[in-house]
């Protein structure tokens, strides 16, 4: 595999990037998330008192979309290893989802702090 280097590099890896968002676009519960953040963003920007809450409130929203990508990286590799059911794939797709949960509780938690001050 050829290694590239300078603005050929960020090119390259910019694309590889936006061809793993369009994947992700192909999963339900990325696009639910999705709609959660182009929803939450906004508010987020009206309700927010200071650029700090702003920041924590639009950061909780992003951090479930990254624990939703790296979920559905894991998802990818455990098919990819193996079609057949075993319980340590089995536990790997449960803990990625987890990861994704405890995003989600995240935010929660960081917009009620917010917004019940």
């Amino acid at each position: 595999m050829q290694k590239y280097r300078g603005l050929t590099h960020i090119i390259k890896a910019t694309g590889y990037s936006l061809q793993g968002l369009k994947w992700a676009l192909t999963e339900t519960a990325f696009r639910h998330e999705l709609l959660l953040c182009l929803i939450g963003i906004p508010l987020a920007c009206w309700l927010a008192d200071s650029p700090i809450e702003m920041a924590l409130m639009i950061g909780s929203l992003l951090l479930i979309l990254v624990a939703e990508l790296l979920n559905s990286a894991i998802e990818s590799v455990v098919d990819l290893v193996s079609p057949h059911y075993h319980p340590l794939a089995g536990r790997a797709k449960d803990l990625g989802s987890a990861s994704v949960l405890v995003c989600m509780l995240i935010c929660v938690v960081v917009w009620a702090i917010i917004l019940l001050k």
